[in-house]
């Protein structure tokens, strides 16, 4: 009885010398504007015994070209930023596993674009033109409220977009014009806005806040952004404002809606903590940060959204709609058009 005892107590002994197991790590890749809270992070790492570690891979084009080209010896457990433009090349190249999560009971149907669920969805945020209201009140001209509007002399030189080939909000506009417009309509369109003296630059930043006549000391007051910039523009100016300065057009036919997504990808050693951490994402803790991380709506309909955006964030009134695989389609060549309309 006494060797019995020494035994066991030896055992406890050298498991309380170890000590708790070493955290796992699991790795998120992500693209560049992907952004969450640490508390959010810490708590799931409590709860799991886990190190998250995110891995930023660029724009989303960029990100998922890399997770393509490791997929024989994959980068990452997870892959975050797949969006609905990019959402039929990502499943075509079968680079990730099947996982219906029971959280996605609180996503609206509307979201959920793949019925296998290799990709779920997580936020989603309308692009649309922003203006500068003061300019427009100014000059006693009404904002444009129509693409239409945006080729009429009266709009001459005031409009700032992003180049689709290097710019996500800028192929979001550029989709938003071929459903509106048509295949074989939106061409003209493009010379139309060019001849009305539209300004381009590559990136969102360099239009909003070099060009954007709300943000910056440029003199475009019309510029391509999210319909809840105006919320971001009253939330970070530290109580200067309690109005935007800025607003969004959200009348039918002028916003695209993007989705974002989340997927395990094949080839994980942590199947059981990926599918964990894809049901934190999608949880209520998780979605209610995204609103003020990365201005876009939380996928989760039960989240609660912060009063900034219950006051000030708007939503696109009958979105552009484009399927997937047409987008996956013909994206190069209606890119590669647009450039030689509106750069040549």
């Amino acid at each position: 009885m006494a060797k019995n005892f020494t035994i066991v107590f030896l055992a406890l002994w050298l498991v309380g010398c170890t000590g708790p197991a070493e955290p796992t790590e699991l790795v998120i890749m992500t693209h560049s504007s992907f952004d969450v809270g640490t508390e959010v992070i810490e708590t799931f790492e409590q709860e799991h015994n886990v190190k998250v570690t995110f891995l930023d891979s660029g724009d989303a084009g960029e990100a998922l070209n890399k997770a393509i080209l490791a997929k024989d010896n994959p980068l990452a457990d997870i892959f975050y930023g797949v969006d609905n433009t990019f959402l039929s090349r990502a499943l075509r190249e079968d680079i990730f596993e099947a996982y219906a999560s029971p959280l996605l009971s609180e996503i609206s149907p509307e979201m959920i674009l793949d019925e296998e669920h290799r990709l779920l969805p997580v936020d989603w945020g309308d692009v649309c033109l922003n203006y500068d209201r003061a300019w427009f009140e100014e000059r006693n001209l009404a904002p444009p409220d129509s693409l239409e509007d945006l080729i009429d002399p009266a709009y001459a030189g005031l409009t700032v977009v992003q180049n689709p080939a290097t710019s996500s909000p800028g192929l979001a506009f550029l989709l938003a014009t071929i459903d509106h417009f048509g295949v074989d309509g939106w061409q003209d369109y493009w010379a139309a806005l060019r001849e009305n003296e539209v300004w381009v630059e590559n990136g969102w930043t360099e239009a909003y806040y070099g060009q954007f006549s709300a943000a910056s000391d440029g003199n475009r007051p019309i510029v391509v952004s999210y319909a809840t910039s105006p919320a971001a523009e009253v939330y970070y100016s530290e109580g200067k404002y309690t109005l935007p300065p800025t607003g969004a057009i959200t009348a039918p036919a002028t916003c695209f809606r993007q989705i974002e997504f989340v997927g395990i990808l094949k080839g994980t050693a942590k199947e059981k903590l990926a599918r964990d951490f894809v049901d934190w994402m999608l949880s209520q803790p998780f979605q209610e940060d995204i609103p003020l991380h990365m201005w876009v709506f939380p996928a989760n309909e039960e989240a609660a959204l912060p009063q900034v955006f219950i006051d000030f964030a708007q939503q696109a009134r009958e979105p552009a709609e484009l399927d997937p695989e047409e987008i996956a389609a013909h994206r190069d060549e209606w890119i590669a058009v647009w450039m030689e309309v509106v750069l040549r």
